[in-house]
């Protein structure tokens, strides 16, 4: 059976409606699927290839490695294969093939970004920025030194209680994804921050709301923060500080493990303190401790630079 010109408009036509009416698609996906077949098929047609059958391994492993020659990313890449994919199995399920050639090609791994983190010299800039005399201020002193200091979630630092402090040990209780708990230890800083808030900021954010909470961190209203409230405070704390980054939480979590790495921390213990399951995931914190390592190098080895 023939995959050229009007037969694979036809295929490409009924495998687009396929797609609207069962599969109920956005016309961004299906738009996204057609544009993948059309690579596909010109593809084909380089190739003299007609009929379906005649695809096998050696002929997509050449598509395969046509759309890396381009410089596709990883993403794009694996898109069209899923589109292709679907293509073949719609193929198969209205008898027009017995064979889906794409069926078990694996999709490339996914680019794993290198996570960003701020510098010692920009933390400076914001632990300077709140006004200490201020209820708000305290808060938000507080909240930049608690993420620092334990590199807890977001969604963490939100369910955060008062009794969950324990300042005679500086520790904090913790719960975090899956039900999992865990102690996280915190320094001088973050407990200054925090006894300075509680007994200050905090109290007098709480005698505006109408009920009581336990929860560490208050807005303006006295009720609990959210994690959107956090996100803003954050960045106008930025732009306090007049910085040209965007901080979000997931930043100063990150900026607290490369950092602690950077200083000699053993990648287990960042582990458990990052609350991660598997070690992978910490792992990736070493690139950036790599890059930070050969660039103490370059400028400090007497012979490193010609």
């Amino acid at each position: 059976m023939c995959l050229e010109g009007e037969e694979l408009d036809a295929y490409a036509a009924q495998f687009a409606e396929y797609l609207q009416i069962e599969k109920n698609a956005s016309p961004y996906t299906v738009k996204y699927y057609l544009d993948d077949l059309e690579t596909y098929h010109r593809f084909l047609a380089a190739e003299g290839i007609a009929e379906p059958g005649d695809v096998d391994q050696r002929i997509v492993r050449s598509f395969l490695t046509g759309l890396y020659e381009q410089n596709l990313s990883r993403r794009s890449v694996s898109r069209k294969i899923s589109s292709l994919r679907g293509f073949y199995r719609f193929l198969e399920r209205e008898g027009h093939l017995s064979i889906n050639p794409f069926a078990h090609v694996s999709m490339p791994k996914a680019d794993k970004p290198i996570p960003g983190f701020l510098y010692e010299e920009e933390l400076e800039q914001l632990f300077e920025v709140s006004n200490l005399e201020e209820p708000l201020g305290q808060r938000n002193q507080a909240l930049l030194e608690v993420l620092y200091a334990t590199g807890m979630r977001i969604g963490e630092c939100k369910g955060l209680k008062l009794g969950d402090i324990d300042f005679s040990i500086g520790t904090m209780f913790v719960r975090g994804k899956g039900r999992k708990e865990r102690y996280l230890p915190f320094g001088r800083f973050a407990e200054i921050a925090l006894e300075t808030y509680i007994h200050g900021g905090r109290a007098e954010l709480l005698e505006k709301a109408k009920s009581t909470s336990d929860a560490v961190f208050l807005n303006a209203r006295g009720q609990p923060l959210t994690d959107r409230g956090m996100r803003l405070i954050l960045n106008k704390l930025v732009e306090k500080a007049a910085l040209t980054v965007r901080l979000h939480p997931h930043k100063l979590r990150h900026t607290f493990a490369t950092h602690m790495l950077n200083e000699g921390a053993d990648l287990r213990t960042v582990q458990e303190l990052l609350g991660h399951e598997s070690l992978t995931s910490t792992q990736i914190y070493t690139h950036v401790t790599k890059n930070h390592m050969r660039d103490v190098y370059m400028n400090s080895h007497p012979r490193a630079k010609g």
